[in-house]
């Protein structure tokens, strides 16, 4: 497992002027989610407690307020709970960790960090991954039910439930009592710039809850993080949501046929992004995409994914998507005029 990680989104040239390399809701900011950001009190510390906060996401949730802990973001949760996991040792030699063939970079990166080894079955982890949508192909986990029956800890991914296009979670209510579900709602709400999170964890899972509490510093989550989870509560934020997603789906349809027009092989994908094979490969590809950047737009090179020879594109307006055909078309016609 790499070390290395690799993001979509601002890097060291700066903000991309078109920027599918992130699947943030393109439909956002929502306004008043990020009014309410605007608007936290940073002058002084939260709750450090979130007695307010757990209680209102368990309402929304239709759960007991133990089960909910914060997170500073999913990424700060994907090594906690690593970290928790590695310290329940047995003397066996290490404690296995399961992954999707493609999987965000994070959970290999807290695994390695924390001493976790991957294995191939989840049968024989103490931690298994999952993601749905997945990422990068925005498409069911596959054996998800499967996965609840035989990891002792299942992490639930939630980061792209809010953005499904289509499809749904194939798990009953009863199975998902058995899972950590981790939820990430500022990509949805067009605010990834905010770091926040929170997690449902398991039924009957309060002694492990304690215990990643004590793993988390004081104060996981400011003010600014405070304001967007209770933001995200509001029935006004989730209508903005609802028809949000209905622009998202138009602009989808319309971004895949662009894609589709340059030659591109577009893979199925049930939320707001897709993967897509371009008939460059190997190093012709990652010339084109850096020529790309140089003009301001930004695709997400999937290699580090587990899925080489394909980018992933999440859904952006027309305008960038009409600038995205014309910089390609001038890309390829820059790469025959040097072969």
């Amino acid at each position: 497992m790499s070390a290395l990680r690799i993001h979509g989104g601002p890097d060291a040239q700066g903000v991309p002027l078109h920027d599918f390399s992130t699947n943030s809701n393109a439909c956002g900011p929502c306004p008043q989610a990020l009014a309410a950001v605007q608007g936290a009190d940073a002058t002084r510390y939260p709750d450090a407690a979130y007695t307010e906060l757990r209680v209102q996401l368990a309402a929304w949730h239709g759960v007991a307020p133990e089960r909910v802990l914060l997170a500073g973001s999913a990424s700060e949760f994907i090594f906690r709970v690593s970290a928790w996991v590695a310290q329940q040792t047995d003397g066996s030699g290490g404690r296995g960790v399961w992954l999707p063939p493609q999987h965000y970079g994070d959970y290999a990166s807290a695994a390695q960090a924390w001493g976790l080894r991957r294995v191939e079955l989840a049968q024989d982890a103490q931690l298994a991954w999952a993601c749905d949508p997945s990422s990068p192909l925005g498409q069911p986990q596959t054996g998800l039910a499967g996965l609840v029956a035989t990891a002792p800890v299942l992490v639930l991914d939630r980061a792209y439930e809010p953005l499904r296009l289509s499809g749904a979670l194939a798990l009953t209510q009863e199975q998902l009592l058995r899972v950590w579900q981790l939820w990430t709602p500022n990509k949805a709400l067009g605010l990834t710039g905010v770091r926040a999170a929170y997690v449902i964890a398991p039924l009957g899972a309060l002694e492990a809850v304690a215990q990643l509490e004590r793993l988390a510093p004081s104060w996981l989550v400011g003010a600014h993080g405070v304001a967007l989870l209770q933001a995200w509560l509001q029935p006004g934020v989730q209508a903005w949501l609802q028809h949000s997603l209905a622009t998202l789906h138009e602009w989808k349809a319309r971004q895949l046929a662009a894609c589709e027009a340059l030659g591109w092989t577009c893979l199925p994908s049930h939320a707001n992004y897709f993967c897509a094979r371009p008939e460059l490969q190997g190093e012709a590809l990652t010339q084109a995409l850096v020529a790309l950047r140089a003009q301001g737009i930004k695709l997400r090179d999937t290699t580090s994914f587990g899925l080489p020879g394909h980018v992933r594109l999440g859904v952006l307006a027309p305008q960038a998507q009409d600038a995205l055909q014309q910089a390609w078309m001038s890309v390829r016609v820059q790469e025959r005029a040097s072969t």
